[in-house]
């Protein structure tokens, strides 16, 4: 489950590039709240409370509580811009959401029991196709990361998108006919002329 998070943010009273560009000048980073079918809210944000919520894991899958004027608007991260050079977020997009709506995210992928894993004790190794696995959840039912148990998986196996278990109300959405998530790949080993001549130090002339 995804948790919530809270984050005090201020009213803009100006949308545009030129209003952006003032709050910058403030110190602030500016941002939007939309969707719901309620009209969008431009706000302002501390970037060092932005960032710090970016640096920790899960970001683009936690919901935010926005405090603004008295209220609370609850959404979920769409978008950062960020700076071409430093890297740091110049704008932020927020999608307003309540416990019936259903979003789309991309939920990291992580795997356990590496150790465990026949094929990689043999000297295989790990192939990762997908990093994120898009899913279909309830705004109050997103998992922070989807763990794929990799026990007993020989060289050859492959790991795909119709064997990850997903938490009940969350459904994997794919362009692909049951896409590969990851493999175990043999090892590279060196071909055999390489490996002969290196240990006889080379052809002699």
């Amino acid at each position: 489950m995804s948790d919530v998070t809270t984050i005090s943010v201020v009213a803009r009273d100006r949308a545009g590039k030129g209003a952006a560009r003032a709050t910058r000048r403030q110190g602030l980073v500016p941002g939007v709240i939309y969707g719901n079918k309620l009209a969008p809210v431009t706000i302002a944000l501390d970037p060092r409370v932005l960032w710090a919520e970016m640096n920790k894991p899960g970001f683009l899958t936690r919901l935010f509580d926005l405090g603004i004027e008295g209220r609370t608007e609850r959404a979920l991260c769409r978008d950062i811009q960020r700076h071409p050079v430093s890297d740091q977020p110049v704008h932020v997009d927020f999608l307003r959401v309540s416990a019936e709506s259903k979003v789309h995210v991309h939920v990291p992928v992580h795997f356990s029991n590496q150790d465990k894993a026949v094929g990689i004790k043999r000297g295989g190794v790990l192939n990762v196709v997908l990093h994120e696995i898009e899913v279909i959840a309830s705004a109050g039912a997103i998992p922070s990361e989807v763990v794929i148990d990799l026990t007993g998986l020989d060289i050859g196996a492959s790991i795909h998108l119709s064997q990850v278990q997903l938490p009940a109300g969350v459904s994997a959405v794919s362009h692909e006919k049951d896409a590969t998530v990851a493999t175990i790949a043999a090892p590279t080993v060196a071909p055999a002329a390489e490996t002969e001549a290196e240990a006889g130090g080379g052809t002699a002339a």
